[in-house]
């Protein structure tokens, strides 16, 4: 078969584009209340918790320094900062793996049969991908060095998006009702435009090492979204009221050397209330965002209250 050039399909517009690799949760939905939020010029742009990448992908700065803790994340960012100046080779070593497999893939055709469709209305991606998934993750779990195609294809065909390994290392994510589609390439390409054309430096480091190894300058904006103390998603299991408070110091640091801030926080949920930010966050400009939190645990939109705090 003959496969279609995927840089040829139709691109992201300049705006409000979405990160390939498609968090739940993160700020695609949000970015027009953030931006608005933003700073009118920025010389550099500073994200600690970078995730996905959907913020820095539509923030227009003259430099990006991203960070991530997660070192899958690097990995897939990398991959895709590396492909964005050969994404034909991209494109065709994940087709590749995609018939390799026999996933699903709306992007070229459609494979999904009528039978399925009617047996499984809702979940018919599930069904047809799930042998395919299965394959994939055991192959990807017992090489060394371990395939960031590999890794992407798991993230893509994965349950929620989600990049989760167990104990002994080994990604246990099961598959998800998702499909490799059109607009899968186009946040690709979007990332790629992005990669080709901005200056763009990543680390892979603890928050706070990662900001204190910072020389600031006039027009730098740090932008911070971090685990929430108070909801329950996997991200958030990694934070404490130890470094929620550890955050804020920082922040109030990087205030008294006159260094603008942006932090994304959600200061109530399901009856709980972080108490600790809502205090702090006097001091500063807190702006309510209008938002649709869902958690991988539980996808029932809950009530909570979604802040922007700024120092400008």
């Amino acid at each position: 078969m003959i496969i279609k050039n995927m840089s040829s399909l139709p691109k992201s517009n300049k705006v409000n584009v979405r990160s390939p690799l498609f968090y739940v949760g993160d700020k695609y939905k949000l970015l027009s209340q953030l931006l608005a939020l933003y700073p009118r010029s920025i010389s550099r742009f500073i994200e600690p918790f970078t995730g996905g990448g959907s913020v820095a992908m539509n923030v227009q700065a003259k430099e990006y320094l991203l960070n991530d803790i997660d070192p899958n994340i690097a990995t897939i960012h990398a991959l895709l900062m590396d492909s964005s100046v050969d994404r034909e080779k991209f494109f065709k070593t994940i087709t590749d793996l995609i018939y390799k497999y026999d996933f699903s893939r709306s992007f070229i055709e459609d494979v999904i049969t009528n039978e399925l469709h009617a047996k499984w209305k809702k979940t018919y991606y599930a069904k047809f991908n799930d042998s395919a998934y299965r394959k994939l993750r055991e192959d990807y779990n017992k090489e060394s060095p371990r395939d960031p195609y590999k890794l992407y294809l798991l993230l893509i065909y994965g349950f929620n998006r989600m990049i989760r390994f167990n104990a002994n290392g080994d990604f246990n994510v099961p598959v998800g009702n998702v499909d490799f589609n059109k607009n899968v390439i186009k946040s690709l390409n979007s990332y790629f435009d992005w990669a080709l054309h901005k200056e763009i430096q990543w680390s892979n480091k603890d928050y706070l090492d990662f900001i204190n190894s910072l020389n600031f300058r006039n027009g730098d904006f740090v932008y911070v979204d971090p685990p929430y103390l108070i909801t329950s998603s996997e991200y958030n299991k990694l934070w404490d009221e130890s470094k929620e408070i550890e955050m804020i110091w920082l922040l109030d640091s990087l205030n008294d050397n006159n260094v603008r801030f942006a932090v994304s926080n959600v200061t109530q949920y399901k009856g709980r209330v972080n108490n600790t930010f809502l205090k702090w966050s006097e001091k500063y400009k807190s702006h309510t965002i209008k938002s649709n939190y869902i958690s991988y645990h539980d996808n029932s939109i809950k009530d909570f209250t979604e802040v922007l705090v700024t120092n400008f």
